[in-house]
């Protein structure tokens, strides 16, 4: 059994900054890619981030220059480091792996941007 547990979410003002980290945990042979969505009310989910086993990377035109994708292989943990966060950016936000050839989802982390 595995599974993905996220931190880090909250709420911030514009322009703040705000960090989510996901660790994966169980019966865990091979981790390949990571990543995460988020989903907005009445919208659809959308990748924002993903970073391969490799420490290839690729973000959603919306948060690049202001998004950064990272993990730490040792600790089985993906982290996305938030900055210069703006009211379009709040959402829901999902970790999303690719463990044992299987395909995994978090519980969701609540992020709003608000004054």
């Amino acid at each position: 059994q595995v599974q993905l547990v996220e931190s880090g979410g909250g709420l911030v003002q514009p322009g703040g900054s705000l960090r989510l980290s996901c660790t994966a945990s169980g019966s865990i042979f091979s981790i390949n890619a990571m990543g995460w969505y988020r989903q907005a009310p009445g919208k659809e989910r959308e990748l924002v981030a993903r970073i391969t086993s490799g420490d290839s990377t690729n973000y959603a035109d919306s948060v690049k220059g202001r998004f950064t994708i990272s993990r730490d292989n040792a600790k089985n943990t993906v982290y996305l480091q938030m900055n210069s966060l703006k009211p379009e950016d709040t959402a829901v936000y999902f970790c999303h792996a690719y463990i044992n050839n299987n395909y995994y989802w978090g519980q969701g982390t609540q992020v709003t941007v608000s004054s």
